[in-house]
C-alpha cells in the first residue's frame, strides 16, 4: 500500500479536490492552473489534520519530510532561502477549511523573519521602515496564534509607541519606532513563555503549522461550526504561500473584493483596499479602507487587470467570488478566491440574474439560495414614515433593522439574551472570539472596520443587521458608554440600527413588514415549477389564512380549533361546557359555541377558496381551558380570611374540586384528542356541524370549498370508525336541512407510534393522513418537549449524543422510520391516500427534503415559512433528480 501523500504544490491541485485541499487551497490551485498571478506555495491536506488528531495532536509520519521537499522546491523556484539574510524566503501560513469559516481559525504572516533576515530585508528593499514593520507584525501574530499570548498585550505596546510619537496610524511610525516595538514584543514573549522568540525559520514553520491544525478545535471555530451545522470531522488544510507585500510604499496595497455586491446582489465590483498596507489590515478594521472604485483613479492599469480577472473568475466558477489581492510595486497578485457569502436578498438576485445571463440553469439557481436565509427577507424594517432621532451614520454592512439595549461585552450579550432581553452588540470592532455575543444580539454596531470586516461578514452570514465604520462613535469601555459629540449612550440604553442605510438611531423605532422583490417572486415561481411536494400553511384565523395564500400556500394543512376557544369572549362558555354536570347543561353551552365556530370556519374556508382546508377537531387536555388549581386555592383562602360571602366561597370550592378532578398526571398522554370525542361525542358533533353549516353557506354563495375534517390522536381503527360515522351523520343532517350538497373528507393525524405501526388498518377508514411530528417525536423519543429543551437537550447537542434538536430538525433515524413505514403500509391498501405533515418540521429544509424522499403529498408550516418550504421542496426535487442521474450513470458504466 502506497504511503499517504500529505503535501501538494498549487500546480498539483484542482478545484474538485476541495475535501482534501480545503476550499482555499483548491481555489489557489485552480487559479494557478488557469494562469492567474498567484504567489507559489503548497498545501498540507485535511487528511494530515485528521491524522494529527488521531495521533493525539502529533504530525503524521512522513508529513514533515514532504514539507521539507516542498520548502526546497520553493527555495529553488524563487532563488531565496529560509534564514538567508541576503534573500530570505518569507511565507504566510493560513488555515483552509473545506467549508469557508471566515475569521474562525488562525493565520501567520511574514514567517521566516528573524533578527538577521530583517536586516537583510531592510537592505535589499531599501525600505527599513517597511522591513521592521513586517517583523513586528510577524512577532505579534506568531505570539498570539502560536505562543498563545493575549493580543492586547502587543496592542498596548503599539498604542503606547503611537502615543509617544503623537501619531494616529501604524504607517506613520519610523524604522526606529518599530525597532523599539520589536524589542518590547520580544520581552513580552520571554516574560510570557520563559523562552526567547524562535529565530530558526523551520522551527517557526512547524510551530505555525501545528497552531493552524490546533485552531480547528478552538472555541470560536467550534461555535461557528455548531451554528452553521458544519461537521466536526472535516479538518482543515494548511496553506503555505510565498509572501507578497502591500506595505512597501504608496505603489502597494491590499484589498478584499466581491465580483458583485454581497448585500444587494447588484452586478458591480464591490470591495475595499488600503494603500501601503498588509493582508489583515483591511478585514481587521484597523484603518477604514477605500472603496474599490477609487483604485481605478489611483492605479488604473492595476484596476483594469483586476477587473478582467474578476470577470474571468466569475465566469469560471459561475458564482459570485470573494477575492483577496495584494499589489506589490504596481503588480497585482491574487491571494484567494472563494464563493462569496451574501445576504438572502443578494443570493436571490445573483441567482436569478445569472440564469438570465446564461451562466447557470434554473435548477442551479434554486440550489444556490439557502432556504433558511429567506427568513431575512421576511423580517421587519424601519417604517419610512417614522420620525427618527438619528445619532450617527456608519457603513451599511448588513441589511435589516434592529432595536435593543446597548451592550459592549459578548458574554453579557449572551447572558441578557438568555434572560429574554433584546441587545445590540457595540464595539470598536468585533473579533472571532465575539461569535457567541453576535449570535445573541439583534444586531452589531462598530466604530471601525469596513464592509468586509469581521463584523460585516459574520453578520451577513447570520442575517443580522450591522453598521460598521461608524467613526462618529467614541467608545469608552472603562465607563461602559459611547459618545457622539456631547451625547452619551450608556450600556443598557435603547438604540436602533438600520443596516441598509447605516443609520444609528436613538431609542426603539417602529417597524413594518417587508415586500418581496421581483427576483424573489420569480425564483419562487421556478421553485413551484420544479417541486412535486405541495406546500400548505398552519392557520387558525382568516387573517393567517390570507397571509398564507399571499405567500403562496396551496391550502391549509392544520387549523387548530382549540386556539379559537381561548378568546376572552369564548373562554367562559368553554369552561361552562367543561364543568357541565349533565348532558343538557353541556348541550346548552355547545349551542352558544356553535355560531362562533361556524363563523370561524366560514372565514377560513372563504379566505382559502378553491384550496383544501384541514380542520383538526378539539385536541388539547381540558384543564388548559380551566383556572389554575393553585391560584384558585389561594383565592379561596383570601376569601375566607376576609369573611367574604359564603355562597361565593362555596362556588369557588366546587370549581376547585372540578378542576382537580380533571387534572392529570401526564396531560399530554391523557384525556385529549379523539378520546375526548369518544367520551363527549357531542363536542365533536358541534364542531362538525359548524364546519358543515359554514360549508353549506359558502356553496350557496358560489364558493368552491374543500374542507378536510381531521380526527386527532387516533391509536386504533375503531376510534376512527366511530368518530367518522359521527361526522358523516352530521354532514348528512346539514345537507338535508340546507338542501346543499358539499364535498368533504375525513382523515386523521398520525402522532403516536401505534397509529404509525397500524397504518394499513387505519388507512381503510381514512381519506388522508397528516403527521403531527411534534407529538410523534415526543412519543417516539420519550421526551417531553418542554422538559427536554429546558433541561437536557443542550447537553445532548453539546456532547454530540444528538446532532440536532429533534423538535427542530426531523429525527430521520427514529421518527423518520415510523413515517416511512406509515406511508408504505398505508398506500399498500390505499394507493391514492393523501399524506402530509403539519408539525413544525414542515417548514425546516432538511425535514422538507425527507418528506419528499418518502413520498408525502405536502408539507404544512407557519405562513411566514411558506416561501422557505416552497424553495426547500424544489431543492429536494433537484437533488433527488441529480442523485437518480448519478445512479443511472453508475449503472450504465457497470
Amino acid at each position: 500500500m502506497a504511503a499517504a501523500k500529505y503535501v501538494y504544490t498549487f500546480s498539483e491541485g484542482k478545484a474538485d479536490m476541495k475535501s482534501l485541499l480545503g476550499g482555499k487551497g483548491a481555489n489557489l490551485a485552480e487559479m494557478t492552473n488557469i494562469g492567474l498571478p498567484v504567489p507559489p506555495g503548497f498545501i498540507i491536506t485535511t487528511e494530515a489534520c485528521k491524522e494529527f488528531y488521531k495521533a493525539g495532536r502529533q504530525f503524521p509520519e512522513g508529513m514533515e519530510a514532504e514539507v521539507e521537499q516542498k520548502v526546497t522546491w520553493l527555495e529553488q523556484t524563487l532563488g531565496k532561502s529560509f534564514g538567508d539574510p541576503n534573500g530570505p524566503l518569507l511565507v504566510s501560513v493560513r488555515s483552509g477549511a473545506v467549508i469557508s469559516m471566515p475569521g474562525m481559525m488562525d493565520t501567520v504572516l511574514n514567517l521566516g523573519l528573524n533578527d538577521n533576515t530583517v536586516i537583510g530585508l531592510a537592505a535589499s528593499s531599501g525600505n527599513p521602515r517597511w522591513a521592521y514593520d513586517c517583523y513586528r507584525r510577524f512577532i505579534q501574530m506568531f505570539g498570539n496564534v502560536v505562543l498563545d499570548i493575549e493580543h492586547h498585550r502587543f496592542e498596548a505596546v503599539l498604542e503606547d509607541q503611537k502615543y509617544k510619537r503623537d501619531v494616529k496610524f501604524d504607517n506613520q511610525l519610523t524604522a526606529e519606532d518599530w525597532q523599539e516595538v520589536i524589542k518590547q514584543y520580544k520581552y513580552i514573549v520571554r516574560r510570557e513563555t520563559g523562552a526567547e522568540f524562535p529565530q530558526d525559520p523551520r522551527v517557526q514553520l512547524y510551530k505555525a503549522i501545528y497552531a493552524v491544525f490546533n485552531s480547528w478545535e478552538n472555541d470560536r471555530a467550534n461555535v461557528y461550526r455548531r451554528i452553521h451545522k458544519i461537521p466536526d470531522d472535516l479538518g482543515t488544510a494548511v496553506n503555505v504561500q510565498t509572501m507578497v507585500f502591500g506595505n512597501m510604499g504608496d505603489d502597494c496595497g491590499t484589498g478584499v473584493a466581491f465580483t458583485r455586491n454581497p448585500s444587494t446582489g447588484e452586478n458591480i465590483l464591490y470591495g475595499e483596499y488600503l494603500t501601503n498596507a498588509q493582508g489583515e489590515d483591511v478585514v481587521a478594521g484597523i484603518r477604514t479602507p477605500l472603496p474599490i472604485s477609487k483604485l481605478q483613479e489611483e492605479m488604473p492599469d492595476v484596476f483594469q487587470q483586476f477587473s478582467t480577472t474578476c470577470t474571468l473568475l466569475e465566469n469560471h466558477y459561475k458564482d459570485m467570488q470573494d477575492i483577496e489581492f495584494t499589489i506589490e510595486r504596481n503588480k497585482l497578485w491574487m491571494l484567494q478566491t472563494r464563493n462569496g457569502k451574501r445576504t438572502a436578498q443578494a443570493s436571490i438576485r445573483i441567482a436569478v440574474e445569472m440564469v438570465e445571463q446564461g451562466l447557470i440553469t434554473k435548477e442551479t439557481a434554486i440550489l444556490r439560495v439557502d432556504p433558511n436565509q429567506l427568513d431575512q427577507l421576511l423580517h421587519r424594517r424601519i417604517d419610512p414614515n417614522a420620525t427618527l432621532d438619528i445619532l450617527a451614520k456608519g457603513l451599511p454592512a448588513s441589511p435589516g433593522s434592529a432595536s435593543g439595549k446597548v451592550v459592549f461585552d459578548a458574554d453579557l450579550a449572551e447572558k441578557m439574551n438568555e434572560q429574554g432581553q433584546k441587545v445590540l452588540l457595540v464595539g470598536t470592532e468585533t473579533t472571532p472570539d465575539d461569535i457567541h455575543g453576535m449570535v445573541a444580539s439583534q444586531g452589531i454596531l462598530t466604530s471601525r472596520g469596513g464592509m468586509t470586516s469581521h463584523a460585516a461578514v459574520v453578520a451577513r452570514g447570520m442575517g443580522k443587521p450591522c453598521v460598521c465604520g461608524c467613526e462618529a462613535i467614541k467608545i469608552d469601555m472603562e465607563n461602559k458608554q459611547f459618545l457622539v459629540g456631547n451625547h452619551v449612550v450608556k450600556e443598557g440604553d435603547l438604540i436602533s440600527i438600520d443596516g441598509t442605510s447605516g443609520q444609528v438611531i436613538i431609542g426603539e423605532v417602529p417597524m413594518i413588514e417587508p415586500d418581496l422583490s421581483a427576483e424573489f417572486l420569480k425564483l419562487l415561481e421556478w421553485a413551484d415549477d420544479i417541486r412535486s411536494l405541495g406546500v400548505r400553511a398552519n392557520a387558525d384565523t382568516p387573517e393567517d389564512a390570507a397571509k398564507a395564500k399571499e405567500f403562496g400556500a396551496g391550502g391549509i394543512g392544520l387549523t387548530r380549533t382549540e386556539h379559537m376557544f381561548m378568546a376572552q369572549d369564548r373562554l367562559p362558555i368553554v369552561q361552562e361546557m367543561i364543568l357541565a354536570t349533565t348532558l343538557e347543561e353541556r348541550a346548552e353551552a355547545l349551542a352558544k359555541l356553535l355560531p362562533m365556530q361556524e363563523g370561524d370556519f366560514y372565514g377560513i374556508l372563504k379566505a382559502m377558496e378553491g384550496l383544501p382546508v384541514c380542520i383538526r377537531l378539539l385536541d388539547p387536555p381540558l384543564h388548559e381551558f380551566l383556572p389554575n388549581a393553585e391560584e384558585l386555592a389561594v383565592e379561596i383562602a383570601k376569601l375566607k380570611l376576609t369573611n367574604s360571602d359564603s355562597d361565593k366561597i362555596r362556588e369557588h370550592e366546587d370549581l376547585l374540586r372540578k378542576v382537580r378532578s380533571l387534572s392529570e398526571f401526564n396531560p399530554m398522554l391523557g384525556h385529549r384528542g379523539c378520546r375526548l370525542g369518544i367520551t363527549w361525542p357531542e363536542v365533536y358533533a358541534m364542531q362538525a356541524r359548524a364546519i358543515f353549516q359554514a360549508s353549506a353557506r359558502l356553496v350557496k354563495e358560489g364558493y368552491q370549498i374543500e374542507p378536510e375534517v381531521e380526527i386527532p390522536l387516533v391509536i386504533e381503527i375503531k376510534e376512527l370508525a366511530y368518530l367518522r360515522e359521527l361526522v358523516e351523520k352530521v354532514a348528512e343532517e346539514v345537507m338535508e336541512s340546507t338542501g346543499v350538497d358539499f364535498h368533504y373528507t375525513v382523515g386523521t393525524m398520525i402522532e403516536v407510534p401505534r397509529a404509525a405501526l397500524l397504518a394499513d388498518e387505519i388507512a381503510t377508514q381514512a381519506e388522508f393522513f397528516s403527521f403531527g411530528t411534534n407529538d410523534l417525536t415526543q412519543t417516539t423519543l420519550g421526551f417531553s418537549r418542554d422538559d427536554a429543551e429546558g433541561k437536557f437537550m443542550h447537553a445532548y447537542i453539546d456532547k454530540k449524543i444528538l446532532t440536532e434538536n429533534p423538535f427542530v430538525v426531523l429525527d430521520r433515524k427514529g421518527v423518520g422510520k415510523l413515517m416511512q413505514w406509515t406511508v408504505e403500509n398505508a398506500r399498500r391498501v390505499k394507493p391514492d391516500l393523501l399524506i402530509g405533515i403539519c408539525g413544525e418540521h414542515g417548514g425546516e429544509p432538511s425535514s422538507v427534503e425527507f418528506c419528499h424522499m418518502i413520498g408525502l403529498d405536502y408539507v404544512s408550516c407557519s405562513p411566514y415559512r411558506v416561501p422557505v418550504a416552497r424553495l426547500a421542496a424544489a431543492q429536494a426535487a433537484v437533488i433527488a433528480k441529480d442523485q437518480s442521474k448519478g445512479k443511472a450513470t453508475e449503472s450504465g458504466q457497470k
